[in-house]
């Protein structure tokens, strides 16, 4: 996958403006402070054009594929001209379905709800829960964390030729870790995939907010993305691909809008013919804000430019890395190397510190927001921190002595909407607060760090 770099490509774009961009918190300190908003992994700010859209949709809004009226015909075209928009943002291939879902969780989940009968999936245990967990019915082989992208494709392909090769099979992979921020070598794996008869889905969630997704160019079966992390938070998201095991699948959810013809037996019950459209996986009335709100996001950052839009986010990933490398007692975490190229998701910890303590310091004495913990990828983490699951500590004692092996991590992360005075704010405050220590003191209160006050 190839990365445009802030050198290759010297156009740095200025930030996109977001909401909350000039929200204020207080401080325990005393004071208040512009909020630096750096979980962007989590969920990222809605970009104001995004707000702008919907806001003039909103007087609109009426039911979608329900009725003849003015409105409601309005907002059917609004919601397909949403999947349109996806769609080509996406490149997907003519024929591949795209539904809208409420989210990547509940994308994969409705993936895995379709899939043929004895399919076999491969997952590497370095996914989010999300694509880590949902194939509850079928035979999961999972695969130990690669430390290279070669090493990602070589234990794939040891795995596919194991494989009963009549049957069929579908792998599992991140185009960008939450924990690491590394880009996978998805088309790579897409190859070795296909070459084995099985196919791919691509978890996008952390990669389309940040690089241009291309199903075609990927060559990936299937891709899945969250609205929230693409600017658009209103509990949408997508899935897009193949359509032949979406067809012959059962509806995911039964109901009004999947079925196209319900009629009585006469042994009493009914029969039902389903759409074999999208809408055989859209059940209920839609949300065609969330939809119409994905669609904005893509049109937004297509507008940008991603080349500007990677180039800044290089720009600042440079800052971080290399603020952080000057505070020896901060240990960044990966697996392919401080030269793999990613993504504005950075995840460390601080030797002697208890990682909830220390971003609720960040957060309570500099008003700035990052995550600590195992960031829903357990294994992941565990497997860089080099830990046994365990239970976190008081958040006023140390997380780990020197020398000994951290339970949790802290993660900071950024993107199109972050400017260049957080990231400094931040690197400063780990700075200070390694050096000098924190300003309050902490308790714990239902297994969270807190200020005592």
């Amino acid at each position: 996958m190839s990365v445009v770099t802030a050198a290759s490509h010297p156009t740095v774009c200025a930030p996109l403006p977001v909401l909350g961009r000039d929200v204020t918190v207080p401080l325990v300190t005393g004071g208040e402070v512009t909020y630096a908003a750096l979980d962007y992994a989590a969920s990222a700010p809605a970009l104001q054009r995004v707000w702008d859209d919907v806001a003039a949709y909103a007087p609109y809004y009426g039911s979608v594929h329900r009725g003849a009226g003015y409105l409601s015909q309005l907002s059917t075209d609004l919601f397909e001209n949403a999947r349109r928009t996806v769609t080509e943002f996406l490149d997907c291939r003519e024929d591949d379905q795209l539904v809208f879902t409420r989210s990547t969780t509940d994308s994969l989940n409705l993936l895995a709800a379709a899939l043929p009968a004895g399919c076999q999936v491969f997952v590497f245990e370095t996914e989010h829960h999300a694509s880590l967990l949902p194939w509850k019915d079928a035979r999961v082989t999972y695969l130990d964390a690669p430390r290279t992208p070669r090493q990602a494709v070589e234990t794939l392909e040891r795995a596919l030729a194991a494989r009963d090769p009549h049957g069929p099979a579908l792998v599992c992979v991140t185009g960008a870790s939450n924990v690491t921020g590394e880009l996978w070598p998805v088309r790579e794996l897409a190859a070795a995939a296909h070459a084995h008869g099985a196919r791919i889905v691509l978890d996008a969630a952390q990669l389309a907010p940040h690089h241009p997704v291309s199903v075609r160019d990927l060559d990936v079966d299937y891709v899945a993305f969250s609205g929230h992390k693409l600017y658009a938070p209103f509990g949408s998201g997508v899935l897009a691909g193949r359509a032949d095991w979406l067809r012959a699948a059962d509806p995911y959810l039964a109901g009004g809008g999947a079925s196209r013809k319900v009629t009585r037996r006469e042994d009493g019950g009914v029969d039902v013919e389903w759409h074999e459209t999208a809408a055989r996986h859209e059940a209920g009335s839609p949300n065609v804000i969330g939809a119409y709100s994905i669609a904005s996001a893509c049109k937004a950052l297509t507008e940008a430019g991603f080349d500007a839009l990677v180039a800044r986010e290089q720009h600042l990933i440079s800052r971080v890395r290399a603020g952080l490398a000057e505070v020896p007692q901060v240990r960044i975490l990966s697996l392919f190397g401080d030269d793999a190229p990613r993504v504005g998701v950075i995840s460390f910890v601080v030797e002697g510190w208890n990682s909830s303590h220390f971003a609720a310091a960040l957060s309570a004495e500099y008003g700035i927001g990052v995550r600590d913990g195992l960031f829903c990828a357990h294994p992941l983490v565990r497997t860089l921190l080099g830990s046994d699951p365990q239970t976190q500590g008081e958040c006023g004692a140390p997380e780990a002595a020197p020398g000994e092996k951290s339970l949790n991590a802290i993660r900071v992360s950024f993107g199109a909407g972050t400017p260049d005075e957080h990231v400094d704010r931040f690197v400063a405050a780990v700075r200070e607060l390694v050096t000098e220590g924190p300003k309050w003191t902490y308790r714990t209160e239902e297994g969270r760090c807190v200020p005592a006050v």
